[in-house]
């Protein structure tokens, strides 16, 4: 295996590979909410073209795994440098106010990335028009994030937005399928499998919109009787923008209850061989034969991937969840 880890500075007009004084590479990304991160250490006196906002490109076997750019710096005193960048969405965590109607996932993530002045690549069309989508003093990230949520649950399909290698891409978690089985037949160290209601879980939304006229708040419930008799009341509570009109707050509440109200699913592996270019919100085969709902095999969506290059050696560990009102695995 090899790497190159190319650091330009558009400052110097210099480009520099770190591969061959760094100890360390870790390459991470998660399937919602924030950026890729890829952070790399090295012993050096002084770093050669190394300064905040320098473009940062990491190639495995000459395949393009990260584009970014440099954000933290830190060195201790044994003189370590420890460097952090991000992929692009790490822009998108600008607040902004957006208000769309009649408008698809992608010319969302088009428009708003015109406006921060981000690189566009393939997006896929998720044939759904979302009728109105309002948001004030939102992280851009988070408005397309809601376009997603709004999205599956319009269609039943799971849509995926990440950065490819410097370009923001929007597709079908089914068209990012890999041939890599987790588990049984394959090398993992150690892994861990849970089940709970604890800590993204509601059976009851409620959303309240300020009420001019009145000066109090117009309130709205929704809620399962079902699962609040078999797990008791879990309630989240949001503010909704002023201008929804009551069937606007309507959606919005259907919409969190749909996401909300299921027993989460997650196991999460590690020591696994390293897969150069895997990323969360692929689909991978997982097949562990002490755990029942996965003892014959099924694709799961990664909800993150880390990958870890050090002397030579490239392993990884994943997140996988699964959301399911009944809780069971899906294949």
């Amino acid at each position: 295996m090899s790497y190159k880890l190319l650091i330009y500075n558009e400052e110097s007009y210099s480009l520099y590979d770190y591969a061959p004084i760094t100890q360390k590479v870790t390459y991470t990304t998660n399937r919602g909410g924030s950026a890729g991160k890829l952070t790399f250490t090295f012993l050096q006196d002084k770093p050669i073209n190394l300064t905040e906002g320098a473009k940062v490109l990491f190639y495995v076997d000459g395949k393009e795994i990260f584009l970014g750019f440099v954000f933290i710096i830190e060195q201790n005193r044994s003189g370590e440098v420890s460097v952090t960048a991000y992929d692009q969405l790490r822009y998108l965590k600008a607040k902004s106010s957006y208000s769309f109607n009649n408008i698809k996932l992608g010319e969302i993530i088009s428009q708003i990335a015109g406006d921060m002045q981000l690189q566009v690549g393939e997006i896929e069309d998720t044939g759904q028009v979302i009728p109105y989508l309002t948001k004030e003093n939102t992280e851009c990230l988070d408005i397309i994030e809601y376009g997603l949520m709004v999205t599956q649950n319009s269609t039943g399909k799971t849509f995926v937005f990440f950065d490819d290698f410097g370009k923001l891409t929007l597709k079908e978690a089914n068209n990012m399928m890999s041939d890599i089985l987790i588990g049984n037949g394959s090398i993992i160290t150690d892994y861990t499998y849970k089940s709970d209601i604890d800590s993204d879980t509601y059976n009851q939304v409620k959303l309240v919109r300020s009420n001019k006229e009145t000066g109090l708040g117009d309130t709205y419930i929704f809620n399962d009787h079902t699962t609040i008799k078999k797990w008791g009341l879990l309630q989240k509570y949001d503010k909704v923008d002023d201008n929804l009109n009551e069937a606007q707050i309507n959606e919005q509440g259907n919409i969190m209850m749909a996401y909300y109200d299921r027993v989460l699913k997650t196991i999460s592996v590690s020591g696994l061989g390293g897969v150069p270019g895997l990323k969360a919100g692929a689909m991978a085969k997982f097949k562990i034969k002490e755990i029942p709902e996965l003892a014959n095999g099924y694709y799961l969506l990664l909800d993150k991937v880390s990958h870890s290059f050090s002397d030579g050696e490239h392993t990884m560990s994943v997140d996988a969840k699964i959301i399911n009102k009944e809780g069971q695995w899906n294949s």
